[in-house]
């Protein structure tokens, strides 16, 4: 049972993993948002995906 309990606090998230979780999720229609806050959240999806494509165009450029 400690095995397990140390597996799974290894691949815990915690809250930055959980936000980009959340990001990427659609939008609860009950819940209130405002302009600011889906603008933010936009720009945050652009900046994560460019930061992924730059790591992979890096990793293949490294390897070749």
């Amino acid at each position: 049972m400690a095995e397990k309990n140390k597996v799974k606090e290894f691949f815990k998230l915690g809250e930055v993993g959980n936000y980009f979780i959340r990001v990427f999720q659609k939008p609860d229609p009950n819940k209130k948002t405002n302009f600011n806050l889906r603008m933010m959240h936009g720009i945050n999806k652009i900046s994560i995906i460019l930061f992924l494509f730059a790591i992979i165009v890096w990793t293949i450029k490294r390897l070749m």
